[in-house]
Formats: structure tokens, C-alpha cells, sequence
């Protein structure tokens, strides 16, 4: 068998994220989460990565994933709709979802 190294990242990537990067993904905006996230489903698709760096490709991906999710969730929190109460007086609704 060959010798493995740990993967760091996608090689043809401009600037891989170290392994373990869970405190990296934190900082990251929702739109690099999601182009990095897009950018690893394309190369799992296309079978680019060795078993062992899909499976961290994959470990990522989750991680974005619920990245993005937190930061969708967060931005539906801050989005309110002002209403007013049979008094007049005004007071905030949750974002309605549909």
C-alpha cells in the first residue's frame, strides 16, 4: 500500500482549509460556504477525490452545511414584520415561512 497523508484540502483549491477546520468554518461568510460547499459536491460527483478524501470531503460538506443553515436560520430571525395590535400599538410577528 501507498503512504497516506492526511488531507488538506482539495489540491487545485487556491487556498485549502487546514484539517479539523470546525473554528474556520465559523468566520466564513454564507456565500464561501456555499461556493466551497457547491465546489466539493461537484468534485464528489465526479469521482475526483480517493476514498479516503471524499470521506473528508464529505465530513466538510456537512459541516458547511450546517453552516449555512445557522446562517440562513439567523438571518430568518432578523427579518420581522412589524404589525399592529388592535390598539394600534406596533409590535414585531415572526418571519412567516410561506
Amino acid at each position: 500500500m501507498s503512504e497516506q497523508r492526511p488531507f488538506r484540502g482539495l489540491a487545485e483549491d487556491p487556498a485549502p482549509a487546514p484539517a479539523g477546520d470546525g473554528d474556520a468554518t465559523d468566520a466564513m461568510t454564507f456565500e464561501a460556504a456555499m461556493a466551497e460547499l457547491e465546489s466539493l459536491v461537484q468534485k464528489l460527483e465526479r469521482g475526483q477525490l480517493s476514498l479516503e478524501q471524499s470521506i473528508t470531503a464529505y465530513e466538510r460538506g456537512t459541516r458547511l452545511r450546517r453552516h449555512c443553515e445557522a446562517k440562513l436560520e439567523a438571518a430568518r430571525l432578523r427579518v420581522e414584520a412589524i404589525a399592529f395590535d388592535k390598539s394600534g400599538e406596533p409590535r414585531l410577528e415572526p418571519f412567516a415561512t410561506e
